[in-house]
């Protein structure tokens, strides 16, 4: 049976599955950032995550999903270092927000809503555009996903915003990078995916489990 709205629980197993996923491949967010940025994106990641599951301990059972997404980007915001953190945690910002304004439960509205408005507030603190090989290369395909999802219960609509994202992963293989270290090692990151965009397609995908292996996701479909 689905839901039309993801209420508190629901969106506290999507973050919990967030953190496995995050664990269980933080190896291999490393061995990328290791070949095309400063090598400490998975640990970034996971120290993130580790942090707002701390947080989250702290909130009793009734937590509703502006709360938890909130935890999540109180996390990301103010314990995380490098460039990623922050930027993570503006899309959890924007997300609870929308969660806050559209009621009780986690809508596919206020999915949408929430991360087009992360994206262009990423876009604007981080000047990255679709091209530069960055995490945003992944959220703008999750957001074009979610907003075209409709009226779709939120476990759906979530599946089509991860094959987005990790579509968008994907192409980064290809791009050369225009921002972030990986600019600087020019041919050399080339055939690479874009760390951050893999963390944001692991985001999505793990609304509906966690992700245990980051290979078979990065391969090119056919």
């Amino acid at each position: 049976m689905t839901t039309a709205a993801f209420d508190g629980t629901q969106t506290r197993d999507w973050t919990r599955r967030f953190a496995e996923s995050v664990y269980a491949t933080e190896a291999e967010l490393t061995a990328l950032d290791q070949r095309a940025g400063d090598g400490d994106f998975g640990t970034n990641l996971a120290t993130g995550v580790r942090a707002a599951g701390l947080l989250l301990d702290r909130t009793d059972g009734s937590a509703g999903p502006a709360e938890t997404l909130g935890t999540m980007a109180t996390a990301f915001l103010d314990e995380i270092g490098g460039t990623s953190g922050p930027l993570f945690g503006l899309l959890f910002q924007a997300l609870s927000r929308a969660a806050a304004e559209s009621g009780p439960g986690l809508t596919t509205a206020a999915l949408a809503d929430g991360t087009a408005r992360g994206l262009a507030a990423i876009r604007r603190v981080g000047e990255a555009s679709p091209g530069d090989k960055t995490l945003v290369d992944a959220l703008a395909p999750a957001a074009d996903a979610l907003r075209a999802a409709g009226s779709a219960p939120p476990a759906t609509a979530l599946v089509t915003a991860a094959d987005g994202a990790w579509r968008g992963v994907r192409d980064t293989a290809s791009l050369s990078a225009r921002m972030g270290r990986a600019s600087y090692l020019g041919e050399r990151a080339t055939g690479i995916p874009d760390p951050g965009a893999v963390g944001i397609a692991l985001f999505f995908a793990s609304a509906a489990g966690t992700v245990h292996a980051l290979g078979p996701l990065l391969r090119p479909a056919g």
